[in-house]
């Protein structure tokens, strides 16, 4: 059996993207009819109790003829998230220093909580 007749397509051109825990994979593949579509893979790293590691992935495959409504859609929604919070980034994971409503860093009135500490992972290292 041939590489073209596999169910995994092969890639004609591909991109990653990084983002924390999460990586996007962007491919182009190849339809049997010799068209070409998008695959859209997000891979989210999950960690064992026991240390080891595995991924969830999930795939999103996009024709050609839904690409201008894709686009709309996907324009549309950014631009509301960007006018409705702005483009600064908002949670504790992003910003070591955001306090939620009201709350004080135990530090600045001259408490100390050993109990906190700051969460890193390997690939941040």
């Amino acid at each position: 059996m041939s590489d073209h007749n596999t169910i995994e397509r092969e890639e004609i051109f591909s991109k990653v993207m990084r983002a924390g825990r999460r990586t996007y994979f962007f491919d182009v593949r190849e339809t049997k009819a010799g068209d070409y579509y998008l695959t859209i893979t997000e891979s989210k790293k999950f960690t064992n109790d026991d240390g080891s590691f595995h991924y969830k992935k999930h795939k999103i495959f996009l024709y050609k003829e839904d690409f201008g409504e894709f686009r709309d859609t996907l324009e549309e929604m950014i631009n509301y998230v960007l006018d409705a919070k702005g483009e600064e980034v908002i949670s504790e994971r992003h910003q070591k220093d955001y306090k939620k409503n009201g709350q004080m860093d135990p530090q600045e009135n001259g408490q100390t909580d050993s109990s906190s500490f700051t969460d890193i992972e390997f690939d941040d290292i």
